[in-house]
């Protein structure tokens, strides 16, 4: 394998996405999958992470087939329990895509929001985007100071901040993992309230990806096999881009070579650092 910042090939990163298990034979278990299939056709709002998808999505086979498709989940419906997958090549095609828009908004100089509620596992990611992005010439909003929220039904608050230009939420001095997408209501809700211009492309997951395409925002997101709404809003086209992998890996860095392939693919590599 090349080492972490050097850009990988395509047949590199796939055998590292299997061996480090980032994609291939996720940790993620098959009956946990269907279960938030199935809380997310039921109408649970926790699993919608942001969007409004109504009733569009009728049973958990039609979740089912979406994740298959876009997620490369088992596809026999009579499997419903132990192990799953991502299909490394789905996360390498995903990649590419959220390349060709990270290359666009390097070109146009657009105001970016990166945002993560998994500060464990894909916070240096997301840093890694935004140091490229910034010194490529786009804008790295800076979110307003003092910014406070709940996350959904808990009601116990945190403190939205920004730590090398990421969007997360603190609660007690750590950094929280959350689905919640009120973080990122917060954020654009103030924004409004103070008059200063919105994100013309947010870089997320979870509810703060989820939010941020419903409030009509070209949105680019990473995402895990159990959390399908985001996979359905790039289906139904409110969400640009999906990027199927396991969201919170025992080493972070294991990351690091997708993240070097991603930049290197958008021609974003020299601005890296």
């Amino acid at each position: 394998m090349t080492t972490p910042n050097t850009p990988p090939s395509r047949d590199e990163l796939l055998r590292h996405l299997a061996s480090t298990r980032i994609a291939g034979r996720v940790a993620t278990p098959r009956e946990v999958n269907l279960r938030h299939y199935a809380e997310l056709v039921k109408g649970n709002r926790r699993f919608w992470l942001g969007l409004d998808l109504g009733d569009r999505w009728k049973t958990e086979e039609d979740v089912l087939a979406v994740m298959v498709e876009r997620a490369g989940v088992r596809p026999d419906p009579d499997h419903r329990t132990g192990q799953d997958t991502i299909d490394p090549r789905l996360t390498l095609d995903g990649l590419d895509r959220m390349a060709a828009v990270l290359r666009d908004a390097a070109a146009r100089r657009l105001r970016v929001l990166l945002a993560t509620g998994h500060p464990g596992g894909l916070l240096d990611v997301h840093q890694a985007i935004g140091r490229a992005l910034r010194a490529a010439g786009a804008e790295i909003l800076d979110i307003p100071r003092g910014l406070h929220t709940t996350e959904g039904d808990d009601e116990t608050s945190g403190s939205v901040r920004q730590f090398g230009d990421v969007a997360v939420l603190e609660r007690g001095a750590t950094l929280w993992h959350t689905h919640a997408p009120q973080p990122m209501s917060a954020i654009l809700d103030a924004l409004a309230a103070t008059g200063r211009p919105g994100p013309e492309l947010v870089i997320a997951d979870h509810g703060w990806a989820g939010r941020a395409g419903q409030h009509g925002i070209p949105t680019v997101a990473f995402a895990d096999c159990n959390d399908p709404a985001l996979f359905l809003g790039e289906a139904e086209g409110t969400i640009t881009v999906t990027v199927p992998l396991d969201d919170h890996v025992v080493d972070a860095r294991d990351y690091a070579p997708m993240t070097a392939y991603l930049l290197a693919e958008a021609g974003l590599t020299r601005h890296a650092g």
